[in-house]
């Protein structure tokens, strides 16, 4: 038998899947559960004591579903379970008594398992018992720590190597995304061990103001001007999802019940239900995970960070791996606006011309056009946080991109 090689450090994970189990999370409606849920930390760098936390939700039929890898932005880290899971697309939303779970039907562990990982470090439960970790943070080692996650992941859950995997990312992910699907493609061409079965990477990508060419400064008026349209914006205005209600926490705010709430509805103080939940004694031992005071985003430093994302885009797309960018078009950060403007830097040739998607047969869910390699998704009504904002519309989307084929038009 020859040397097994892989580029990073993997640990024996023997008797971890079955101790990760989640047997419920406190609040979660009796009865209604019908998958598997696994929580716990991976160790990424063990002389650093450096550890990435995990929330994994399997399909109802997981054997012959693809695997997905959920990963949330910043700036620097925030957290792809307080945000991806339980504000967008896991199987719960945290109900406003900061304890009780709502079921969501638009969950996307409807079409795969679903794996969020919170990185990079610091964020969220995730750390490291080195101090210097925490000031070493950027592009390149979130990178390795995520590849490093996902190789010792896949040795604890071994039934998922052979698995299509898929990458998504949110925000400031829409690095972290292509970065580490960059990273898989390269070690797969040296590793003799664990070879990750990417297929496809969809992502938001933004840039204000260096929309002209790969990389370099920003211009001087533009940034400029950016900083006066921000200005103007004021405070009551929720850029990420310009028409949206803001948080109001004031006595006069009469919140709905628990009863009454519903994925469908959008309710700007979530995350402060989150933070409540997930910072119970109870919920952190369900979880498996250190007593911790968790919180959304990290404040680590960051060290490093290109100043686009197109070139290492153009990379994977050249590999003949799947790219989707998608925008909600009430999302002022990433904007629609923009995204279209970055990939005409691509100067892709259009496949499929824009038109109109349904995630129903009454409603436009948004507009799609694909290119040479890349497809291009519009969410109608959607601020940064697509499937908090629009689930079905979500859920059609992401399933489609999963299919490998374009949403659906109305004929």
């Amino acid at each position: 038998m020859g040397w097994l090689y892989s580029p990073v450090y993997v640990g024996s994970q023997e008797g971890l899947m079955e101790a990760d189990k989640i047997e419920a999370l406190p609040g979660q409606p009796a009865g209604e559960v019908n998958f598997n849920q696994y929580a716990g930390y991976v160790t990424v760098d063990p002389k650093a004591g450096r550890a990435l936390f995990y929330y994994f939700v399997e399909a109802n039929n997981s054997s012959s579903n693809p695997l997905v890898l959920s990963l949330h932005g910043g700036p620097g880290g925030c957290s792809a379970f307080g945000y991806g899971a339980l504000q967008e697309l896991g199987p719960f939303r945290v109900g406003n008594d900061n304890k009780t779970l709502i079921p969501n039907d638009y969950a996307w562990n409807n079409a795969a398992n679903v794996l969020f990982l919170e990185t990079p470090l610091g964020t969220g439960f995730s750390y490291s018992n080195t101090s210097s970790d925490y000031h070493t943070v950027g592009d390149e080692i979130t990178a390795q720590d995520s590849y490093a996650f996902l190789v010792n992941w896949l040795e604890r859950f071994p039934q998922y190597k052979d698995s299509d995997f898929f990458i998504t990312g949110e925000s400031d992910a829409g690095h972290y995304a292509p970065e580490l699907a960059y990273t898989i493609l390269s070690n797969n061409n040296i590793t003799n061990q664990t070879k990750i079965n990417l297929k496809g990477v969809a992502v938001r990508i933004h840039k204000y103001c260096n929309l002209t060419d790969f990389g370099g400064d920003q211009s001087e008026v533009c940034g400029e001007y950016l900083n006066q349209a921000f200005e103007e914006v004021g405070e009551d205005i929720d850029l990420s999802n310009i028409y949206a209600p803001i948080c109001k926490t004031s006595q006069d705010s009469q919140p709905k019940s628990v009863s009454t709430a519903s994925v469908d509805d959008v309710d700007p103080c979530s995350y402060t239900y989150v933070e409540g939940y997930l910072n119970l004694p109870e919920v952190q031992a369900a979880l498996h995970v250190k007593p911790t005071k968790w919180s959304a985003c990290s404040d680590t430093d960051w060290t490093d960070s290109p100043d686009t994302m197109l070139p290492t885009i153009q990379q994977i797309i050249q590999s003949g791996i799947s790219f989707w960018i998608y925008s909600g078009d009430t999302d002022g950060i990433f904007s629609v606006t923009s995204s279209r403007y970055a990939l005409h830097i691509l100067n892709l040739p259009i496949k499929t011309p824009w038109r109109a998607w349904y995630s129903n047969i009454r409603e436009v869910g948004g507009y799609v056009v694909g290119y040479e390699g890349l497809t291009f998704a519009t969410v109608r009504g959607a601020g940064i946080m697509v499937p908090s904002n629009q689930p079905q519309r979500a859920l059609t989307l992401i399933s489609s991109f999963l299919e490998g084929k374009h949403p659906p038009s109305l004929h």
